[in-house]
């Protein structure tokens, strides 16, 4: 199978004209419904300007291949699920208000984008550089909460002693996993008791004390 390169490092340059800007857009939307539809292997590059309804040569104007606009779909995917602004749905400063509005935040977002995640995991197992665009994905949710626990640490609401970073790498991969198991699995959670259940979770984990 052709290789992505890391691809998350590679994308070309935005394009400098609204109409480019369009025609890439475009070409990305194609290219997920085809993905989500015709799974990985089978998506062929034809389909994929057929649904955008623009030429191969265009194509190759914003992407030298399957695996760059794979890439694509992907971090247009991950932008969404990796900035909920969730201050500004609580506005609140409370600890377990703000982690319970970051789980519903990303399990509403995972749901959104199940079929992909779905293709996410599956691409993963069989190409490396998929594995570690996965890996690297991982990498930045965990990077976003150990941020948010440094800062509860630093205010005296979490435990001083667990590494950030770790917990954060840890916590997220339960949610990410409970989201995969409910959303592309199929095992049936509902929707508050998943963000019940994981919020508590996160924050007996960190010991926030439930009255801060």
């Amino acid at each position: 199978m052709p290789k992505i390169h890391n691809a998350d490092s590679q994308l070309r340059e935005p394009p400098r004209t609204a109409r480019g800007a369009r025609t890439r857009a475009a070409l990305i939307t194609a290219a997920r419904t085809v993905f989500e539809r015709d799974g990985y292997l089978n998506a062929r590059l034809t389909d994929i300007t057929a649904e955008a309804n623009c030429s191969t040569g265009s194509f190759y104007t914003y992407f030298m291949n399957k695996e760059e606009v794979f890439a694509a779909v992907m971090d247009q995917a991950q932008e969404e699920m990796l900035h909920p602004h969730v201050r500004e749905m609580t506005d609140s400063d409370d600890p377990i208000a703000l982690i319970e509005a970051a789980n519903r935040a990303y399990l509403l977002a995972y749901r959104r984008n199940a079929k992909l995640m779905r293709l996410l995991e599956q691409v993963a197992n069989i190409d490396d550089d998929v594995r570690e665009l996965r890996r690297r994905r991982g990498a930045a949710f965990a990077e976003r909460n150990a941020k948010s626990i440094r800062d509860l640490q630093a205010r005296g609401l979490a435990d001083p002693e667990v590494d950030p970073l770790l917990a954060a790498s840890a916590l997220s991969s339960m949610v990410g996993r409970m989201a995969y198991s409910v959303y592309v699995l199929g095992d049936d959670w509902s929707l508050e008791d998943l963000v019940a259940t994981l919020t508590r979770l996160w924050a007996n984990a960190l010991r926030i004390p439930t009255s801060a």
